[in-house]
């Protein structure tokens, strides 16, 4: 865990396809989404549930998480990715990806890196979104002018529970003292070769 750590980057974005049986989580066909810019995760809670007697609050539910949105900036999505995560048939034979009634747009699991900062140390925190689903992404390009505007893709995607009897949402590993062995974690963790 992060405890008194400065945020100092994201990277290595990896997404790989879920799958559930009988409340075991699978993952497949894992592999890099595209180079991280940005990530921004916001969950959702149920209110808390006080009860109150003799004037205060006597008791408290604490809310629960109950969903949320994954916001991703990427220098742009991989093909292979584009195809995962949007549920996209095979090109046709002249080459069209179709989007339309033939997509099914599956769960994936997304994991990246976190890079933290504390008195001068560097380390490296591997984050897993065990379930998510992603929504069509927008399209916006602007024309170079003199020099280039170097623009980037915003992915977003909704936050679930996974299937498992704990219903976990998201998990953080171990800090690391390398990007690559947090980036190996992940892998791992979405059985991505």
């Amino acid at each position: 865990m992060a405890d008194g750590r400065i945020i100092t980057g994201f990277s290595r974005p990896y997404v790989a396809k879920y799958t559930e049986s009988n409340g075991t989580v699978t993952y497949t066909n894992g592999m890099p989404l595209a180079r991280g810019v940005e990530v921004q995760i916001e969950p959702e809670s149920t209110d808390d549930n006080n009860f109150y007697a003799n004037n205060l609050i006597a008791e408290n539910e604490a809310g629960v998480f109950n969903g949320g949105t994954l916001t991703l900036t990427v220098d742009g999505l991989k093909d292979a990715a584009n195809t995962l995560i949007y549920g996209l048939p095979e090109a046709d034979n002249a080459g069209w990806a179709n989007y339309g009634n033939t997509q099914a747009i599956p769960h994936c699991g997304v994991g990246f890196v976190i890079r933290y900062q504390e008195s001068g140390t560097i380390s490296f925190v591997p984050m897993i979104l065990t379930k998510v689903m992603f929504n069509e992404a927008s399209t916006t390009a602007t024309t170079q002018e003199k020099e280039i505007d170097w623009q980037t893709q915003e992915l977003t995607a909704q936050i679930f529970r996974d299937d498992t009897s704990a219903q976990v949402w998201k998990k953080l590993g171990t800090a690391q003292t390398s990007e690559s062995a947090a980036e190996t974690a992940i892998k791992t963790f979405l059985n991505i070769t």
